[in-house]
């Protein structure tokens, strides 16, 4: 007998998201699990210093806040909450949730995941945080139990649906398709409003529409098959291109692998359904890898910043003026830093009528391991410069005492060497087994039939973004660029224009490789003769999207910021704004 579909909201998608949705996703309308996803790179790093400093903390605590008002709520409607807001604590914030559920009079089950924590293994030394990539069993086995509450630490995004999915429907691990289904749900809510509007490159056309969007839901059917929607009468808006781009945001090619099931993203096929509604299908799996990811955050060292404005006439020169100043001062300092680097961004206009939009903006960032090189050093040769310098000195800010910045990592181990374990509302702690026996080996992913290109015609230099939309994300060092299209003839444009080759001719930071690329430290290189960055480019034909993977811009990772955009989120934006011959009949 089949099941009724599973109604799964999502109401967090980073730590500090809107505090509210809570409260609106469980009285906005029906659901039968509400998750939250509150971990990210940067945030197992600010958490790993919040433990530094108390070891009982290491906790997302606005989850908690968020309860004060929802528990009661959420029980008495009878939905089911999942949430990794326990980040390096689960059973510390499962302890916390009791006791508040105590204190409110609300009979609640609590259960936790643990088990992703590796820090004190061993393995990872200088690690700040160590922590492995769960799948869903573990939340599965917790609903399995009874549990009201479900907190958990690292598990992958998509976990938080794949996990309930599999209890309602009662899905084996080797449900690959079913399960590959769930995955790419959970991928699209997992950011919250970014499915229902929330940065969206072809915003203009629904601006109107935005304001202030609802967090997403998926109806999720047995066959793994699933329609996003949102609660009637809330904001922003669902449609084909929502979800494409949220589908296409912190991707890489057509295998998303992960501790469940490998989902095969150049089979998802994406229809409308209605007002607000768009169906996912077809989406094919295949068996998990063998490992698990591992993200590790560590302290690099200290980074300090200043920024000199340089206004009217004369923009270059002033710039070099100041950087040889500069430069010649750390020099003859007695701790100079490391590393250096200047950027100028043209922000100044010709014959301005402000004098802010007159005004160039040159930035240089210095990294060391010692404070005082990037601190003291920096400081006090910027400050020396105020009546040395070029005409119009000043800065936007003096520079501090510099302050840590941290750098990511990702390793792999077995999977039998994490021990997966669900802490059930009794207190029982269950270990969960790694799939027995060895993966079936995958087969290669054949290059994508693609279609014709367009008859030859009259063309326009024009941005991209006239025609395409666009995401960009992070992932460690790396990003990814998802383009896509809306109808077939512009797929036939997009996939022989937007090569590798036009890719870095639009995006000219990809031909340099990372200025503070840890593994050249020492080498000697400078960005002259380094390689440069690697591109790969990965045709979804049916989702009429490119997807490339951008290696190492982002250098050692968010917390590290590298560059002046440290996550990537504007590569898309820049991307859609670069001009090209684009084919007439397409405008």
């Amino acid at each position: 007998m089949s099941r009724p579909p599973l109604r799964v909201g999502n109401a967090s998608g980073f730590y500090g998201d809107r505090f509210d949705a809570m409260k609106e996703m469980l009285t906005g309308g029906e659901l039968d699990v509400l998750t939250g996803d509150y971990l990210a790179e940067l945030t197992m790093l600010i958490l790993g210093r919040d433990r530094l400093k108390d070891p009982n903390r290491g906790y997302a605590r606005t989850f908690l806040r968020q309860l004060e008002d929802c528990l009661g709520l959420a029980v008495e409607r009878g939905v089911r909450l999942v949430a990794n807001a326990g980040g390096l604590n689960p059973a510390g914030l499962a302890v916390e949730i009791r006791e508040l559920a105590g204190r409110l009079g609300v009979d609640a089950r609590v259960a936790h995941v643990e088990g992703d924590d590796l820090l004190g293994t061993g393995r990872f030394p200088g690690a700040l945080t160590a922590n492995a990539y769960l799948g869903g069993s573990g939340i599965t086995a917790c609903l399995d139990a009874g549990a009201d509450i479900v907190v958990t630490g690292r598990v992958t995004d998509a976990a938080l649906v794949t996990g309930p999915a599999a209890w309602h429907f009662g899905w084996a691990g080797d449900d690959y398709d079913r399960l590959a289904g769930a995955v790419v749900a959970g991928h699209v809510l997992e950011c919250g409003t970014q499915a229902t509007g929330g940065n969206y490159s072809r915003f203009a056309d629904r601006a109107g529409q935005l304001g202030r969007p609802g967090f997403p839901l998926a109806e999720i059917h047995e066959d793994g098959s699933a329609v996003i929607t949102k609660h009637p009468g809330t904001g922003g808006f669902v449609e084909l291109g929502t979800v494409t781009e949220q589908l296409l945001y912190e991707t890489g090619g057509a295998r998303y692998a992960g501790p469940d099931v490998t989902a095969r993203l150049d089979t998802v096929r994406l229809e409308p359904d209605g007002p607000d509604r768009v169906r996912i299908h077809g989406v094919r799996g295949e068996a998990p890898p063998p490992t698990l990811k591992v993200g590790l955050n560590r302290l690099g060292g200290y980074r300090n910043e200043v920024v000199f404005v340089l206004t009217g006439l004369d923009i270059e020169a002033k710039a070099e003026l100041v950087r040889e100043q500069l430069e010649d001062a750390l020099r003859g300092a007695k701790s100079a830093p490391a590393h250096v680097r200047w950027e100028l961004s043209r922000t100044d206009r010709p014959d301005a009528d402000t004098e802010e939009t007159a005004s160039a903006l040159l930035r240089l960032v210095v990294r060391d391991q010692n404070q005082e090189a990037v601190g003291r050093a920096l400081s006090g040769a910027a400050v020396e410069l105020a009546l040395a310098s070029y005409p119009g000195f000043h800065v936007t800010a003096p520079p501090g005492k510099g302050s840590p910045y941290g750098v990511f990592e990702a390793a792999y181990v077995e999977r039998e060497e994490v021990p997966h374990v669900a802490v059930l509302p009794d207190g029982e702690r269950r270990r969960i087994p790694a799939p027995s026996g060895p993966a079936r080996p995958l087969a290669a992913v054949a290059d994508p039939p693609l279609p014709p290109p367009l008859p030859p015609g009259p063309t326009r230099r024009a941005p991209l973004g006239l025609v395409a939309g666009a995401r960009s994300g992070d992932k460690g060092g790396d990003a990814n660029v998802g383009v896509w299209v809306e109808s077939d003839a512009a797929w036939r444009w997009l996939v022989h224009t937007l090569t590798v080759e036009r890719f870095r001719e639009l995006v000219p930071e990809t031909n340099q490789a990372p200025l503070w690329d840890e593994s050249q430290r020492g080498s000697g290189q400078s960005p002259a003769t380094a390689s440069p960055l690697p591109v790969t480019r990965h045709p979804l034909p049916h989702l009429r999207a490119l997807n490339f993977h951008l290696t190492g811009i982002l250098g050692d990772g968010v917390a590290a910021q590298h560059r002046f955009d440290p996550q990537g989120k504007g590569l898309a934006e820049w991307l859609r704004s670069r001009h090209l011959d684009i084919p007439e009949a397409l405008l």
